[in-house]
């Protein structure tokens, strides 16, 4: 099992609508370090399989840092969707979960800044989250775009409705529904989101959503939309990893500003400790850490959910894919384990975020 899972009981589960439900968690104070989260992050259950044993699924914490005692994910059904039904029909308050710690790097770093936040659907569960956190501790204006179905099927309505009332100034929200409208159209969305392009954009919702958001985007020249988008994992970070046997290649000496050769030497903080590695050049650096039985935080190895983010103190990377990094934090030296390869003989990379 994972090293960075723990057992946590259901303290409540709350009906959002007939398809939604949350489940609050009663974390054990002697984990409320580890349970430690950020307006946007996630949690990765395990769910029982009598065909796998498990299967893993990721879901946005709905709970604010900054307001609610207890941190809370919300499901909502999947048609066909073998996890969320579970856990809709048998989960119950009492039960207990096994789940990885905190994960993901969606969502503003300010939470004091102008920002339009998009949701479609179930999306509006790290937005939530956000939301709250930012009324709560920020002064800047969110523009929330919310697009459902219908109405009875909006999660959080009323909450959204009172935090509206509440902070008039700060507050708006826009409602797409399908019923009234149809759905989203990339003219339709840019006509509504057009006085807001100075705004940094945040969505989070199904491709489809996501890919007529872009489109909207593109019409209104807005560079970039920040995005959190549904995927399963192709892996089970529950599993026990296997450390491989393979001998590596002899490392030659060489400095943080020498090319590499056949493998680099990396010197790794995590947790504490600091150790010293050989690393192929052709090798991911999350795989060589977990073929060193070294515990480096993961959660889909696909550059998707920016757990396995470190800081290359020196020497250089490059990244394979990086869909989950802000531009501005690749220059500040951030970094994907599941996606980083050597550049130079020696490397100095610290997981602290």
């Amino acid at each position: 099992m994972n090293p960075r899972a723990h057992a946590v009981r259901i303290a409540e589960v709350i009906a959002e609508t007939a398809e939604a439900k949350t489940f609050v968690f009663a974390v054990p104070s002697g984990l409320a370090e580890h349970f430690a989260y950020r307006p946007g992050q996630f949690l990765t259950l395990r769910v029982p399989s009598a065909r796998t044993g498990s299967v893993a699924r990721c879901y946005s914490l709905c709970s604010s840092p900054h307001l609610d005692p207890r941190p809370a994910v919300t499901v909502k059904r999947t048609a066909g969707g073998y996890a969320s039904n579970l856990l809709c029909d048998t989960v119950s308050a009492g039960d207990t979960m096994t789940m990885l710690e905190p994960g993901g790097v969606f969502g503003p770093r300010d939470l004091a800044a102008d920002v339009l936040l998009c949701a479609g659907g179930s999306g509006i569960t790290p937005v939530f989250s956000i939301v709250k956190s930012m009324l709560a501790v920020g002064r800047g204006r969110i523009v929330l775009l919310y697009a459902n179905r219908d109405r009875p099927s909006v999660i959080f309505a009323r909450q959204l409705a009172d935090l509206e009332t509440r902070h008039p100034r700060r507050l708006r929200i826009l409602h797409w529904l399908e019923s009234e409208r149809g759905l989203p159209t990339a003219p339709g969305l840019a006509n509504v989101l057009r006085p807001y392009t100075a705004l940094n954009w945040y969505a989070c919702g199904p491709t489809g959503f996501l890919s007529v958001l872009d489109a909207a985007a593109l019409r209104l020249r807005v560079r970039r939309v920040y995005r959190e988008e549904f995927r399963s994992l192709d892996g089970n970070p529950f599993q026990e990893v296997v450390p491989a046997t393979a001998a590596l290649p002899t490392v030659p000496a060489g400095g943080f500003d020498a090319p590499v050769g056949a493998a680099a030497t990396v010197d790794i903080e995590i947790d504490g400790a600091t150790h010293t590695l050989d690393w192929p050049k052709h090798r991911r650096l999350l795989d060589v850490l977990l073929d060193s039985g070294i515990d480096a935080p993961y959660v889909c190895r696909e550059s998707a959910c920016g757990t396995c983010v470190c800081s290359v103190r020196r020497g250089r990377t490059r990244m394979v894919q990086h869909e989950a990094l802000l531009d501005t934090e690749i220059a500040a030296g951030l970094t994907l384990a599941c996606q980083t390869l050597p550049e130079t003989q020696r490397v100095h990379i610290a997981f602290d975020q």
